[in-house]
């Protein structure tokens, strides 16, 4: 009945996907957790930010881990675990004592990685099925729930927390997360496969096209492609998540108030949103390929320029980054079947999303050997410049354009 309903009303996928990563968007409104965190259970700067780096590592992780299960099991499964996952996370979070930030690392970030991770290849994986044909579209309008999720959950946050208390707001979205993630997640279904004959070859007409290669995991990881891919991904992180965690702080250092500086959240966010939905278009017209180098180029562009932002300025470049970097994101599920198929979309991407990873902790680390903020701006520059490179030697494997 519900394959019935959906083959009618397909747009209810992207609906239930919407409303699921809507409240998924940790990362990107972490900064206005970052200084409840610190206050409420007395950790440093640099605890909280290494916060926000495992969470994202534990998304990479987790991409593996919910791919294989949705491929398994389906998007329906997958979805629901991360749910609950994402949401124990948050309620977790509540009961953590003071002072000690490995409890915060095992109780939040773990859970709160990998359910985020759950849902979203789940999410994407199902609607890309269900929009085959405008798989731009799909991606596009999911990817543009995940950045509008970072002013929604920032709203949330700073009310909830300046209403009660830090940990009072981690119960409260934690139930939140349970109730609309794991509703969305209950409608997630993938399309039943299409006959192997056209309705033109029954009649005995010309040839099918030719249907696409479907790599197996192993198989793509024998490919020049997958490795290239993984670095970009990578080497896009540094440019947006070394500054996420102290935005808020580092927008009052260069002259902002505090309200003016929680804007860069907010208006990061909206950038966000417009990145996911625009780059997955244009990559349709322009191919993934093109459009991806055209993002890094800007980042790399945008992190010189970053240096010398000052005040308001300060507001306008980050937020051109976040745009950046979630429309390349949002690129990437697509650029996955572009070069590995769909069949088994859901674990190769999450091989491919272990380069964020890498990235959201490495980098971190690398910045942390050394003394100053300029390090960051330096470290985000090379990345970028790297990771175009790594585009400019990406071919095709399916013998089509990419």
């Amino acid at each position: 009945m519900m394959q019935a309903f959906l083959k009618q009303h397909r747009w209810v996928i992207l609906a239930a996907g919407a409303a699921i990563q809507v409240l998924t968007g940790v990362p990107a409104a972490w900064g206005v957790f970052q200084r409840g965190v610190c206050e409420g259970y007395s950790l440093s700067q640099e605890n909280a930010a290494m916060i926000f780096s495992l969470t994202i590592c534990f998304f990479g992780i987790g991409c593996i881990l919910g791919g294989l299960l949705q491929d398994k099991k389906g998007p329906r499964t997958a979805g629901l675990a991360g749910a609950v996952l994402l949401a124990a996370g948050f309620c977790g979070a509540g009961f953590i004592p003071g002072e000690n930030p490995w409890f915060f690392y095992g109780v939040f970030s773990v859970p709160v990685g990998l359910g985020c991770a759950f849902l979203y290849p789940s999410v994407m994986s199902c609607a890309q099925k269900w929009y085959a044909d405008r798989k731009g579209l799909a991606t596009g309008v999911i990817g543009g729930a995940v950045g509008a999720s970072g002013a929604v959950l920032t709203f949330l946050g700073r009310f909830l927390i300046g209403t009660w208390s830090i940990r009072t707001a981690f119960w409260v979205l934690g139930l939140l997360m349970l109730a609309v993630c794991g509703a969305g997640a209950a409608i997630l279904e993938n399309p039943e496969q299409p006959p192997r004959e056209t309705a033109k070859q029954k009649r005995g007409g010309g040839a099918a096209p030719k249907k696409p290669r479907d790599y197996s995991v192993k198989e793509m990881l024998k490919t020049n492609q997958y490795w290239l891919m993984f670095a970009v991904v990578g080497l896009a992180t540094p440019a947006v998540l070394l500054f996420s965690p102290i935005i808020v702080e580092l927008a009052q250092e260069r002259g902002l108030s505090q309200t003016a500086a929680l804007a860069c959240i907010v208006v990061g966010s909206v950038f966000s949103a417009a990145g996911r939905l625009l780059m997955p278009w244009l990559s349709d017209k322009i191919g993934r390929r093109y459009t991806d180098m055209l993002l890094l180029a800007a980042l790399c562009g945008f992190s010189v320029w970053f240096i010398y932002a000052g005040s308001w300025w300060v507001i306008l470049v980050y937020s051109l980054l976040t745009f950046c970097y979630s429309g390349e994101a949002a690129v990437i599920p697509a650029a996955g079947t572009d070069l590995f198929g769909q069949k088994n979309a859901g674990i190769n991407y999450g091989f491919l999303a272990l380069g964020m990873s890498v990235g959201s902790v490495g980098f971190p680390l690398l910045a942390r050997c050394f003394e100053g903020e300029a390090v960051r701006h330096f470290v985000a520059i090379a990345a970028t410049a790297a990771g175009f490179v790594c585009l400019w030697f990406l071919k095709p494997t399916q013998g089509e354009r990419l």
